[in-house]
């Protein structure tokens, strides 16, 4: 796949125009193009069109790379920079990305669909991320405080880097996650490879070629980092090789339990997101019209293709039918269309094979007894859904992640109740409450089964950039978070002098 520019036309009839990079591999501090191919066709996501063939880096180039990351480790390479020295480069990377955003949002865009105003926002991540890990590193993310043994002697303990890490990013905002998971395994001092979607690889392969970059400018180890790119067969080859010491994942449960499998069989350092079936509690003292926008938010943003984005309704019975009227008004409104059109307030689904997915989703709730309500216009070319509220389902029915701009609406009659459905999953990532009375709605939240929950808001950002970022049940394993996740690449070690013999002392 070469570089190639797409012109867009905008509903003011501007055009605007993205060039798609050439797919490409950095391996051992050398670029060159992804030369494996692989069974999937690509597509602008606007229009349906086929934009190329996904590539795959061959088994010489995953073999190289695992051999560079692992003598980059074992060398001391990286390992041995200071604190300081990691920030001063990380901040470095920082710079060059910030002056990328824009390209970085751009591409996003086209190969996710996600409208641009949102890309933009979420891609503040990008440089964000690298500034931020410097940040911690500077603060003693990777210090403990000292202590002192029992006779007062001083006992370190040291936070070291494992090894190798490999990074894992899914399709749906790819740029943003790769950035916080590379930031902090490079922060943790690991020799990190990043392997991006399949389905989405251009603005993580601008990402990758900047970080290698700026890193080789700075007379860095080739083998410090790494860009790979394919699909499942290249992910597992490097999640199982025994010189991966850690991995962090972001994606589905089915390709979350494989890593977790070749992660337990060689004791490595696993951290696993893996989505959730998010509710959205409306309590019975909420004003429906707030109700009804943060359901529609919660539906609607990314189109939907989030890992915390709203999977079911619970509403007090009384007040449900007007909910669920007041958020068609609200779809209704919202503007379907090009991504890169900064009037779109909603895009088209990644690739028609998931657009594919979500309408099977829909079939299965319709024979669950569901009743689908829509109201978004959408155009007929390209990729689009139009987000959907069904009715109907029992809550036993409804327990799945779907993943896209469908959620089940589920009536109430008492607290008890509303938690009982909130709670009815197997996931746990996030949770939503709304109510007038905070106090009340707090109280509520701290029942609901989740790794976080918000109250009275429906933001795509945490709720506090120190807070940890928990996944519960099958949402995943472990802690994201700007702390966490440089610590997910660590392993502490404990130095001091004992100073006694306890046995056969004489």
């Amino acid at each position: 796949m070469t570089s190639t520019t797409h012109t867009v036309a905008t509903q003011d009839g501007a055009t605007t125009a993205v060039t798609l990079p050439e797919v490409v591999e950095v391996v051992a501090g050398q670029v060159a193009p992804a030369t494996g191919t692989l069974d999937l066709v690509l597509e602008h996501p606007a229009t349906g069109a086929q934009v190329g063939t996904a590539v795959a880096s061959d088994p010489v180039s995953v073999e190289r790379a695992l051999a560079a990351a692992d003598a980059a480790h074992t060398s001391g390479a990286w390992s041995s920079t200071t604190p300081e020295e990691r920030a001063a480069l990380l901040d470095a990377i920082g710079v060059a990305l910030a002056a990328r955003q824009g390209e970085l949002a751009a591409l996003e865009a086209f190969a996710t669909g996600v409208p641009l105003r949102q890309t933009s926002v979420v891609g503040m991540i990008v440089p964000g991320a690298f500034h931020l890990a410097a940040e911690m590193l500077r603060s003693g993310a990777l210090l403990d405080p000292p202590v002192e043994g029992a006779a007062g002697q001083p006992v370190e303990v040291l936070r070291l880097p494992v090894g190798p890490a490999v990074c894992l990013v899914p399709w749906n905002a790819p740029a943003p996650m790769a950035a916080h998971k590379v930031a902090s395994a490079l922060a943790a001092g690991c020799p990190t490879i990043l392997k991006p979607s399949e389905y989405a690889p251009y603005a993580t392969t601008v990402l990758g070629t900047t970080v290698a970059q700026v890193l080789a400018d700075a007379g860095v180890d080739g083998g410090v980092f790494q860009l790979l790119q394919g699909g499942p067969g290249v992910g597992g080859v490097l999640v199982t090789d025994p010189r991966t010491r850690a991995v962090s994942f972001t994606g589905g449960a089915v390709g979350g339990r494989a890593v977790a499998v070749a992660c337990a069989e060689k004791l490595a350092a696993l951290q696993l997101e893996l989505g959730g079936n998010n509710p959205l509690v409306v309590m019975p003292d909420a004003d429906p019209a707030a109700a009804a926008h943060a359901a529609v938010d919660l539906l609607t943003t990314l189109n939907g293709q989030w890992c915390r984005a709203l999977g079911r309704l619970v509403v007090p019975a009384s007040m449900a039918d007007e909910i669920v009227r007041l958020a068609l008004e609200r779809l209704a409104a919202l503007h379907a269309g090009d991504p890169l059109d900064e009037a779109s307030d909603l895009g088209p689904i990644v690739h028609s094979v998931h657009r594919a997915r979500l309408e099977t989703a829909l079939e299965a709730l319709r024979a669950a007894g569901g009743e689908v309500h829509r109201a978004t216009t959408v155009p007929e070319e390209g990729n689009y859904l139009a987000p959907a509220l069904v009715t109907g389902v029992a809550p036993q029915d409804a327990v799945e992640e779907i993943f896209g701009p469908i959620a089940t609406v589920h009536p109430y009659t008492d607290e008890g109740e509303a938690l009982a459905i909130a709670n009815g999953t197997a996931y746990g990532l996030e949770g939503y409450v709304v109510g007038t009375d905070t106090d009340r709605a707090l109280a509520f939240a701290r029942r609901v089964r989740a790794g976080e929950v918000k109250v009275n808001g429906s933001t795509i950002m945490s709720l506090h950039l120190m807070t940890p970022r928990p996944a519960w049940g099958l949402s995943g394993l472990g802690e994201e978070g700007t702390v966490e996740t440089i610590r997910c690449f660590t392993g502490a070690r404990v130095v001091g002098v004992e100073g006694s013999f306890a046995l056969h002392g004489r």
